[in-house]
């Protein structure tokens, strides 16, 4: 890859700020990957794949999404509150094993964040953790019955698919092509892919300004997919290199900063977040999609689909301590006041026949 660009004679490298510079971000990269070392010990029971192999429901109609897929945000179950055959086989763990499994990121900052400053223990909070600790308390009677999983992103699909989580609750979007491999719950946040660059670059957003440029994703992301796709459809210009992609999307700020790339695609949620760490980037443009995330779960875990939806019904409804309180706390500072463009619309579900 190349290394950092001149602008005027002073490198790059030399004008980084956000975090202290490129050796500030080092260090947080280092205690990142610590951590994520660590994790397992902590956080990780050795025979954690094998309890999380609940028996098999009945056939879901989530797999009607797979012949008609125009609308994957309503490919999802009726709410229930009833426990089958997935949620009583997480209730059944026994000991210190009964507890919630979950990926989550834990770079992502006020999504899934491990904060080194909350402490020696270095807490993992934001957004989607304190959705993560409503569903456990849901389920298992403690918001804190949770086993927290880093999960990289082209790995979301694996772990559940693996039986190593329960859920996966990580910015994840619904798409066509995920809810062939996973059931999804109803949306609970809304957002778009937008792009992210240096203030003083001549990248406008997603149009031909993009031409010659290097674009930076995470691998497996919505962001990829949508850019590889559009130009093959000649909607994002030929010369755009889309060809770097990193495990995890924060990696991409990295790249950035060093000047490694010249912009991020990610989702507008995502970027705002990073842009607050690196006051010297900043959003281009709208977002040129409209997306929304879902909690994952595997194919045949009805039970737990409707449960996780019931619990997102209740949560939306709760001003006091639920889904508006969440944003009030972690991402209006980002977003903006106003959750009303952030807040999926009332949930559409699929009908069995």
């Amino acid at each position: 890859m190349n290394g950092p660009r001149t602008r005027g004679g002073t490198t790059v490298r030399s004008t980084l700020r956000g975090w202290g510079g490129v050796t500030a971000m080092a260090v947080v990269c280092a205690l990142v990957a610590f951590i994520a070392l660590c994790l397992p010990r902590t956080a990780v029971t050795t025979d954690g794949r094998a309890a999380t192999r609940t028996a098999h429901t009945t056939p879901t109609a989530q797999t009607k999404a797979d012949e008609d897929c125009d609308d994957p945000e309503k490919q999802t179950l009726a709410p229930s509150s009833a426990d089958g055959d997935t949620i009583q086989a997480i209730k059944n763990r026994e000991g210190e094993k009964r507890k919630l499994i979950v990926g989550v990121d834990q770079n992502s900052y006020r999504w899934g964040y491990r904060n080194p400053n909350s402490g020696r223990t270095a807490e993992l909070e934001g957004f989607d953790i304190d959705l993560v600790h409503r569903i456990a308390e849901d389920i298992l009677g403690d918001p804190n019955a949770v086993q927290f999983k880093a999960i990289p992103t082209d790995q979301r699909i694996p772990a559940i698919k693996d039986g190593r989580v329960d859920m996966v609750v990580r910015t994840m979007t619904i798409n066509c092509a995920r809810i062939k491999d996973v059931a999804f719950s109803a949306p609970y946040f809304k957002t778009g892919q937008q792009v992210l660059a240096p203030k003083s670059s001549a990248v406008k957003g997603y149009d031909d300004t993009l031409a010659n440029r290097r674009i930076c994703t995470a691998a497996g992301s919505t962001a990829y997919s949508t850019l590889e796709a559009d130009q093959k459809k000649g909607e994002l210009p030929s010369t755009t290199d889309i060809s770097t992609t990193v495990p995890n999307q924060l990696d991409c700020l990295v790249r950035l900063q060093l000047g490694e790339v010249d912009a991020v695609v990610t989702d507008g949620a995502l970027a705002a977040s990073q842009a607050a760490q690196d006051p010297t980037v900043q959003l281009k443009g709208e977002a040129f999609t409209a997306e929304y995330y879902g909690v994952a779960m595997k194919k045949d875990a009805d039970d737990l689909v409707r449960r996780v939806n019931q619990i997102l019904v209740d949560y939306r409804g709760d001003t006091a301590n639920g889904w508006q309180a969440s944003y009030d706390k972690w991402l209006s500072a980002t977003l903006g006041k106003d959750a009303k463009k952030s807040e999926p619309p009332a949930p559409e579900y699929l009908r069995r026949t």
